[in-house]
């Protein structure tokens, strides 16, 4: 039985499927700059596991954490997913878009939340694609704060190889123009490409985009920004950094067998946990680039067996 969940602060009916579970509580963190990142805070009073972080890609957004949050939150944690600046409902200033900037935007979170309760303190820091690689920066510059890191098919993205030339990056990963779509179009086209997607998972996906009074969608990421992010990843060079992480980093990478990717990544990961004091690779196979959206549960246990095993410490 499904019923319509109105999040807060939103114009639109979020469906998903509650599963008699406890909802989430949604706030905001101040980082140094003044800007207010929104947070949707799965933790309880009972929480008494360790203290998780989520991250996510790069016009994407805290609730398609929801699945995994959810499941991990049962695990027993203390699990937060943050909308990084400029994305979902989160703040949205024209500067502090580069990688060192969201870096530090994530470690002014470990710093406040820690602040409020010392139950916060060490967090694990788990984030995907380019919060993957967001993720590693500050492994790499502020280990200390931390017990470790996730990266969720990314941590390892190093656009240089693929596009050498920036402009040929920006044409052939520009956003698309998605703003003016009925929500309902393209609601049916998520669904369409992601048919084994549940309807919590489409719901967040759908929460990319800010719902208008004519019924059309507008990314809450301007494309001004995303160009903006997308080059810093670009320049990003994660495999440079990981001869500095001291905590342990787990790869959890998605494959397809038409993956025109995976022998890459194969490599790419292989060197990574050869660089890296301590490292793992979970594949996820077959399985979406959001696959913390496809398979929440099971991520969330790939998670919690790192952790019964002794891996974050």
């Amino acid at each position: 039985m499904q019923r319509a969940i109105r999040i807060p602060s939103t114009n639109c009916p979020i469906w998903c499927d509650t599963g008699g579970m406890e909802s989430p509580r949604f706030r905001h963190v101040p980082v140094r700059d003044g800007t207010r990142l929104h947070a949707v805070d799965w933790a309880t009073d009972e929480s008494a596991g360790i203290p998780i972080i989520l991250i996510h890609g790069l016009a994407s957004n805290a609730r398609l954490w929801d699945g995994a949050a959810r499941a991990l939150s049962a695990h027993g944690h203390r699990v937060i997913a943050i909308d990084l600046r400029g994305h979902g409902r989160s703040d949205k200033p024209h500067n502090g878009y580069d990688m060192s900037s969201v870096a530090l935007d994530v470690v002014d979170v470990i710093n406040h939340l820690e602040d409020e309760h010392s139950m916060w303190h060490r967090p694990l820091i788990v984030g995907q694609s380019w919060g993957g690689n967001v993720v590693v920066e500050v492994a790499a510059h502020h280990h200390e704060l931390i017990r470790g890191a996730v990266c969720v098919d990314g941590g390892a993205i190093e656009l240089q190889h693929l596009f050498p030339e920036w402009e040929r990056c920006r044409e052939m990963l520009s956003p698309p123009q998605l703003e003016g779509m009925p929500a309902q179009r393209l609601e049916q086209a998520i669904r369409a490409t992601h048919p084994d997607w549940s309807d919590e998972a489409i719901a967040g996906a759908m929460a990319n985009m800010e719902l208008l009074p004519d019924g059309t969608i507008r990314p809450w990421l301007t494309r001004e920004r995303h160009i903006a992010i997308l080059k810093s990843l670009w320049e990003h060079v994660p495999s440079h950094l990981y001869p500095n992480i001291s905590c342990p980093v787990m790869f959890t990478p998605a494959s397809r067998d038409d993956d025109p990717m995976k022998n890459m990544k194969h490599v790419t990961l292989t060197k990574a946990q050869e660089s890296l004091n301590q490292a793992q690779i979970i594949w996820f196979e077959p399985a979406d680039h959001d696959l913390h959206a496809q398979f929440p549960q099971r991520f969330a246990d790939t998670v919690q067996n790192a952790i019964n095993e002794g891996f974050f410490v």
